[in-house]
């Protein structure tokens, strides 16, 4: 009874389902190649799985492992189907003419797949963009790279929202990555007070408001927080804090920014300086025909002397001019401006 069932199983098994040139496909064959298929998948997750872990434990290479683990699984899968069409027994040369119109049939249908593929592959083995760079593209989407796909890469944003980016979009479009090299990155953060204000203290109270936020990196000769008078608005001066914070920080730029303002108006407000609000003074030049002292008089009125006194203005610390200097001191020591610098 035995060998007769084993008799009937081979013999199902050598039954021919279709004849491919010289070559047939029959049901063992085809049960062979999805087994094997099947296995081939198994051990790709399994390794990309073992990988994932040690490139948890791992963030020096991080990166470079993650190039293993892709080059791995997606090796692994190809060989799976290589094998897989060995064991089916099929004469691949006797295939070639098929294969080959097959393939310009694919080329048309799937050239959009082909090219995100092969973008990944780019972004894969030119490392200008690697697993945990927070990256910000043109059209406003942003976060921390979270995985380079076969199709799209996952962008992680600080709202723990996975945003899928096609991968040729990371190499045709301008992409600004914040983290390359792991260098630190420079942030302005705007402020506006009223005028009259004195510059020195303004710039006093909020320099003393960014060293006291931990993120804040300390200040060197080529980094220096600092405060700039950038503008003159109609109600006020404008200014921006310019400011050094850590890696950690710069990955969370809305928060980071939201901190650095919550301090400065900590500080303008305990240093008693007026954060003004937009408003339309009405100045009337001439009176009846008189102007200055004389509209006065003819109005019965008397300019305070504290108004008309003039008034020496104190010495203040102009950082934007002081950063130029640097820059140019080290355009000077590096002419081709290989290292990065802070001034611009």
């Amino acid at each position: 009874m035995g060998d007769q069932l084993v008799t009937d199983l081979f013999r199902f098994s050598r039954f021919e389902l279709v004849q491919l040139g010289k070559s047939s496909i029959t049901v063992g064959g085809l049960a062979a190649a999805i087994v094997i298929i099947a296995l081939a998948v198994l051990a790709s997750r399994i390794v990309a799985s073992a990988l994932r872990r040690v490139r948890g434990r791992a963030s020096q290479a991080a990166p470079s492992i993650y190039i293993f683990e892709k080059l791995a699984t997606y090796g692994l899968v190809v060989f799976g189907i290589i094998a897989a069409f060995s064991t089916l027994g099929l004469d691949l040369s006797s295939l070639t003419l098929f294969a080959g119109a097959l393939g310009v049939g694919l080329g048309f249908g799937m050239q959009g797949i082909v090219k995100e593929f092969i973008s990944g592959l780019v972004l894969l083995f030119d490392k200008l963009i690697r697993i945990g760079d927070y990256i910000e593209l043109q059209t406003g989407e942003r976060g921390i790279v979270a995985e380079i796909g076969p199709r799209a890469t996952r962008v992680r944003n600080n709202d723990d929202l996975d945003v899928l980016i096609p991968n040729s979009r990371l190499i045709e479009a301008p992409v600004t990555n914040w983290t390359h090299q792991n260098g630190a990155r420079r942030m302005h953060i705007p402020f506006i007070v009223a005028y009259g204000a004195d510059k020195e203290k303004v710039r006093e109270a909020v320099l003393r408001a960014a060293h006291d936020i931990p993120f804040t990196l300390k200040d060197t000769s080529a980094r220096k927080t600092q405060v700039w008078l950038v503008g003159f608005a109609t109600h006020g001066l404008n200014f921006e804090l310019v400011v050094w914070p850590a890696l950690e920080a710069v990955k969370r730029p809305n928060a980071t920014h939201a901190a650095y303002t919550w301090a400065i108006e900590d500080a303008l407000r305990a240093g008693g300086f007026e954060i003004p609000l937009p408003q339309q003074e009405l100045r009337v030049r001439s009176f009846f025909g008189e102007q200055g002292e004389a509209a006065r008089r003819t109005l019965g009125l008397h300019a305070d002397p504290e108004e008309t006194q003039v008034q020496t203005p104190s010495r203040s610390v102009n950082d934007a001019a002081e950063d130029l200097v640097r820059g140019a001191e080290q355009d000077a020591d590096d002419p081709l401006q290989s290292k990065p610098r802070p001034g611009g």
